[in-house]
């Protein structure tokens, strides 16, 4: 079946937009094959134009650039200024929803994390990330610390360290992430009220 123009004139984009996505991340394609599962010479002929996109191959690329789906495709503006958030399952259980449209260094997201079981399975990846408890309680283990943390607390921390996040009662956690792909630490203008930081507990 052949494919339409106008279609066409967007898939042709793609390639472009993958190349550009994957050099702002800094990733290399043996690193995004990691992430996302694709080979590296499916992802080279992605990004050189030789291999039609499919839905089954930007779907993991759009979570491993964490954009949402339309900045891979260019969809067209509709003149509608309201930002949609498209939520997604997280690999591990749970749903998170971009905040941020741009893939710039900084990238804000909203996750509910379900009870993920009580054994850890931590990770690592480049990064540094800052989470605050909207509701419910989570459980963070970071390397060799085991934590809960309740509404309104904060824990901030450099994703290169073993850690995993689950809820701690059972009921889904509701939290805001703020994440740094290459390191970038949060910065905060105004000088708050002195708060407990929760990774301070340990002696």
């Amino acid at each position: 079946m052949e494919t339409p123009p106008s279609h066409q004139a967007v898939l042709d984009q793609v390639a472009p937009r993958l190349r550009r996505l994957r050099a702002q991340s800094g990733l290399t394609l043996a690193a995004l094959s990691e992430a996302t599962g694709i080979s590296k010479s499916t992802l080279s002929r992605l990004e050189s134009g030789q291999r039609r996109p499919s839905l089954e191959l930007l779907l993991p690329l759009a979570g491993a650039y964490r954009v949402p789906l339309d900045d891979l495709v260019g969809a067209p503006e509709v003149g509608d200024p309201r930002v949609r958030l498209t939520p997604r399952t997280l690999p591990g259980g749970g749903t998170v929803v971009p905040l941020t449209r741009s893939p710039g260094p900084l990238q804000a997201f909203k996750m509910l994390i379900p009870d993920r079981g009580a054994e850890p399975d931590p990770r690592t990846h480049e990064g540094y990330e800052w989470l605050y408890v909207l509701d419910g309680r989570l459980r963070l283990v970071l390397a060799e610390h085991d934590l809960v943390l309740g509404p309104g607390e904060v824990a901030e921390f450099d994703t290169r360290l073993p850690h995993w996040f689950t809820s701690a009662d059972g009921r889904p956690v509701e939290i805001l992430s703020l994440f740094g792909r290459q390191g970038e630490r949060m910065h905060v203008r105004a000088k708050p009220r002195p708060v407990r930081h929760p990774m301070r507990q340990e002696g």
